[in-house]
């Protein structure tokens, strides 16, 4: 009875205590370890709301430099002044086709012959390079002039990508839909 009465208690209370213990630990195992993961997640989350804001942020600057259609005649102008400032004669300006849509904005190409001194064609494209607008040169072809020393003709297609109708209201739609 005396050895009885102890192993009785150990199968009877102790084992199944510890074995509950174990499962106990072992679960507090499993939910440290899931905390830790919940943890990690929402660290990543408010990186994510960093990294959002950082690219709306982006974005807004590069919306900033796309003018608006009623704006192009502005931007056409000023690329005229340009090749004027630059000492070129622009005896080719045209618009190539219709509009291209460009992801959300929409891209205007044009046909452009300008005729001068190498150097100044050199000054138009670093004027051009240092316009707010986004603008891009293809197509590029120069052709060295007979009439002096130094004189060429260019002939490029710039393209100059501004908001359309459709972009500024996508725009507004996606701002009111983000707050």
């Amino acid at each position: 009875m005396l050895l009885g009465v102890p192993l009785a208690s150990y199968f009877l209370v102790f084992k199944p205590q510890n074995t509950e213990i174990a499962r106990a630990k072992s679960e507090i195992g499993i939910k440290r370890d899931l905390l830790e993961k919940v943890k990690q997640e929402t660290a990543r989350s408010a990186d994510l709301r960093r990294t959002n804001e950082e690219m709306k942020t982006a974005i807004a600057a590069i919306e900033a430099r796309l003018p608006s259609d009623k704006e192009m005649d502005l931007v056409l102008r000023d690329v005229a002044q340009i090749a004027a400032r630059a000492g070129l004669n622009v005896p080719n300006f045209r618009r190539v086709e219709k509009s291209i849509p460009a992801g959300t904005a929409m891209e205007q190409p044009l046909e452009v012959e300008l005729t001068g001194d190498f150097d100044g064609l050199y000054r138009f494209l670093i004027d051009i390079e240092r316009l707010p607008r986004i603008t891009r040169l293809t197509d590029v072809k120069i052709e060295r002039s007979d009439v002096a020393d130094g004189f060429m003709r260019a002939e490029f297609v710039l393209s100059i990508y501004y908001q359309g109708e459709a972009f500024g209201t996508a725009t507004a739609t996606a701002g009111k839909a983000g707050n």
